[in-house]
């Protein structure tokens, strides 16, 4: 990046220094990031001829910044989800140059008054306890690959993980010489959480870690899972593998998969088996790394089975025997019984 201007200077320390040394950022928050100011330089060179080498934090105003979050959703066609993060990012970065630059600082709070859009909450996706047995029974266990991607995805759903915090993992994060059997998750913000693991998963994992020696001393800080070139698995990939089982468990039992299926639905429906098999939400928090509970609380609103049986169970009879009769029932001609209301 030509470091030349005030906005290539700023954004170079922002990304490269301030985000992964003072706030102890994550690499792939960074990237993402990255990725939010390059769409923004695009959007100035495209829409008000502004080239890189021209662009400064003195053209970093609200009208500007407002004029790219609806370029991202018209132009591009960006989700509500997206134009939000993208401002999430354009912020951190602003509240960065509050004091570096303060001479700016009323054009900095300007920006910072860009409020989030509303965005329409869909509803969770996620697999009955059947449909995801359905998937993790396509897997060819006589090949080496598709040993590797049932532990992968088995994994994945046993542990609620994201698919970053798989792709990351290494074979030292486990403990799983002696029980209890746990997993260490490098989680969001850098947040380490360990969450236990049940012997029949820790079973499909010891035979896939010792057929490539992940057990040994040289191999602990590679790859967990990783490609035919030893390199670690990257989110489109782990996307592809789940989505050939989906295909071929879609064929076999099409009742039990829904149309769309994410690596994202296997954490989804960990939460929901979980919650309706009677698990405190506390725990399912824990497990999932949610900082708040109100995060999680969105499988208890989702789950409408368990609704209903809490309802019945709490249901008090309260109705007279008598008034239990429905009029119409008395009444044989209906017609006769609708004129009277």
């Amino acid at each position: 990046m030509n470091t030349d201007t005030s906005f290539a200077k700023y954004l170079s320390r922002f990304l490269s220094q301030y985000l992964p040394h003072q706030r102890n950022t994550s690499g792939h928050t960074v990237l993402s990031y990255r990725d939010t100011f390059l769409q923004f330089i695009h959007y100035m060179k495209d829409v008000h001829n502004v080239k890189i080498e021209k662009l400064t934090l003195e053209k970093l105003t609200r009208e500007c910044i407002l004029g790219f979050l609806s370029w991202i959703q018209q132009v591009r066609g960006c989700s509500v989800a997206t134009r939000n993060y993208r401002l999430a990012a354009i912020h951190s970065f602003v509240r960065y140059l509050q004091y570096e630059e303060i001479k700016n600082l009323e054009q900095w709070q300007k920006i910072l008054s860009i409020k989030a859009l509303k965005n329409e909450r869909k509803a969770i996706n996620y697999l009955t306890t059947e449909g995801i047995k359905a998937i993790f029974e396509q897997p060819d266990t006589t090949t080496s690959g598709g040993r590797r991607n049932l532990a992968l995805l088995s994994l994945m759903y046993d542990t609620g993980a994201r698919v970053q915090e798989i792709i990351d993992l290494t074979p030292e994060a486990f403990r799983i010489e002696s029980k209890p059997y746990t997993i260490k998750l490098l989680g969001k913000g850098r947040k380490v959480r360990i969450v236990p693991l049940l012997e029949e998963q820790v079973a499909i994992l010891k035979r896939y870690m010792r057929e490539n020696q992940l057990f040994e001393n040289h191999k602990l800080k590679q790859p967990l899972f990783f490609n035919v070139r030893g390199e670690k698995l990257t989110r489109a990939g782990v996307t592809y593998i789940l989505k050939n089982y989906v295909n071929l468990a879609r064929k076999e039992n099409p009742e039990l998969i829904p149309e769309i299926v994410s690596c994202h639905s296997l954490r989804h429906s960990k939460a929901m088996h979980l919650l309706q098999a009677g698990v405190n939400i506390v725990y399912i928090r824990d497990l999932l790394g949610h900082v708040s509970i109100q995060t999680t609380d969105i499988y208890a609103r989702a789950d409408s089975k368990m609704k209903r049986e809490v309802l019945e169970k709490a249901y008090v009879d309260l109705i007279p025997e008598n008034a239990k009769k429905r009029e119409w029932e008395k009444n044989q001609n209906l017609l006769e019984w609708l004129k009277s209301l």
